[in-house]
């Protein structure tokens, strides 16, 4: 007589799928009730891109050109450093997002429930690069209706998409570590301001050349000019450079692999209530 067979049971992972999964959609339906902060960080570049081609744009383009004036080398130009503005404002909110689950006492409710604890962090971070890369796009179609036009084959776009998901990637994890480490959601803002910062300390809008000896060095090598030069070479067609894309590509995945660790610390040893 057969024995009818036992139904499988759920392994360790697909627990920890089911979960993750659960937690991302957890964020994403907040993010879609409460559109209020993300739509607050996206008008901030959108706005500084309209002004500074608008604007300025006649003047940045005739000092970057050598005299002649030319908006739509601006807009070419400004649109890369833009986007990665973008991605670092779209972190902030994370990083808002997060030290408020921390304050209202949601962390700690999560942590006595039988869930894995690393898809509490992995559902704040998938949902915000997903949330980044949509607002990326939306940029990216202003900058189009404004007179960017890229000159990229499929692979260069394919290659600039992965470019931006892991500098999202990357500054959502640093993101994170900032709301767990913030008293609440005003300090999580105030802490996060440097990492909003740092694109206007790179070459976003204007060339490093340009800039005193003494800067230069700094605007050069830190984190987003390499990620905005490596951008514009891939979408402008004018090449990236070795130096570039092999700088961009380390502090995409150093930052990524810091900010997991950093986060994955501070979740494990602060039970904040």
């Amino acid at each position: 007589m057969n024995t009818p067979l036992a139904p499988a049971r759920p392994t360790r992972l697909s627990h920890a799928l089911r979960d993750n999964l659960t937690m991302l959609r957890r964020n994403l339906l907040h993010a879609r009730r409460y559109p209020s902060l993300t739509l607050n960080l996206l008008l901030t570049p959108v706005i500084l891109l309209l002004l500074f081609v608008y604007v300025f744009g006649n003047v940045m383009s005739a000092g970057i050109t050598g005299g002649h004036a030319d908006r739509s080398e601006y807009v070419a130009y400004l649109v890369p450093g833009i986007l990665f503005l973008t991605a670092a404002m779209t972190s902030l909110g994370t990083a808002v997002s997060v030290a408020t689950d921390m304050t209202e006492g949601i962390m700690a409710r999560f942590r006595t429930m039988a869930i894995s604890r690393a898809s509490v962090l992995i559902g704040h971070v998938v949902g915000s690069v997903i949330q980044t890369m949509m607002a990326l796009v939306l940029v990216l179609g202003i900058g189009l209706a404004i007179g960017f036009r890229p000159d990229a084959s499929p692979v260069e776009w394919l290659a600039a998409a992965g470019l931006m998901a892991l500098v999202s990637l990357a500054l959502t994890w640093l993101a994170v570590g900032i709301g767990l480490i913030s008293p609440n959601a005003e300090g999580a803002s105030n802490i996060g301001t440097p990492l909003v910062m740092l694109p206007f300390l790179s070459s976003a809008f204007v060339p490093v050349d340009a800039m005193p000896g003494w800067f230069r060095w700094f605007a050069e090598y830190q984190p987003f000019s390499p990620f905005i030069e490596t951008l514009r070479g891939l979408l402008l067609g004018s090449g990236i450079g070795t130096t570039n894309a092999l700088l961009a590509v380390g502090w995409g995945l150093g930052l990524t692999v810091l900010g997991y660790l950093w986060s994955k610390a501070r979740f494990s040893r602060e039970p904040r209530q």
